[in-house]
């Protein structure tokens, strides 16, 4: 009985190395579309990218606009998109609700340029100051917005991005706020 046939040395490593050599050539020659778009490096883990969520919502939760960006940008960025999203609300007369009454938001929002901006817009400002104790009554709306970031993140799909291409997983997301909107309008009525 002959021994089985070995290849010559050198060509089995070769081949092996020529392969994972390819992955890593391919690996790097495409380092952006890997992550996809709208990711950035994420505020808790900067090795790792990520999404952002931006959403306005009513006093009961309700999303009303919604919009996604890298995990680096900055909330206050989105303020101005977010308020020319909002969908015209139908009343009962008169000219067609536009844009809200007031804005309640968090320190990270307290900016004089974006406080100015709604005032000409014809909106409130309710923005808490930094460097300024709790005491502004804030922490009794903000559950609300906190609230529905809890009804988005119960969808797994948006807790951790999985997709690639940005404009699927703002699909998902607005999917969510679709389904989100329907179970308030099944509760109300």
């Amino acid at each position: 009985m002959a021994p089985p046939a070995r290849s010559p040395p050198g060509r089995a490593a070769q081949g092996r190395s020529a392969r994972h050599e390819g992955l890593r050539d391919r690996r790097l020659a495409h380092p952006g579309p890997e992550r996809g778009a709208h990711t950035g490096p994420s505020p808790v883990d900067r090795a790792r990218p990520g999404s952002k969520h931006h959403l306005i919502v009513d006093r009961h939760g309700t999303p009303l606009a919604v919009t996604l960006t890298g995990g680096n940008r900055h909330d206050v960025t989105q303020l101005t998109p977010l308020l020319e999203a909002i969908p015209r609300i139908r009343g009962l007369r008169g000219r067609p609700r536009h844009r809200p009454g007031r804005l309640f938001a968090d320190r990270g929002y307290d900016y004089d340029k974006y406080r100015r901006i709604l005032r000409t817009r014809g909106i409130t400002p309710k923005i808490a100051r930094r460097g300024v104790p709790h005491g502004s009554g804030l922490g009794k709306t903000r559950w609300v917005i906190e609230r529905t970031f809890a009804w988005l993140h119960q969808f797994k799909r948006l807790r951790t991005r999985y997709e690639i291409r940005a404009d699927l997983h703002l699909g998902l997301l607005q999917l969510a706020c679709n389904i989100i909107c329907l179970r308030r309008l099944r509760t109300s009525f």
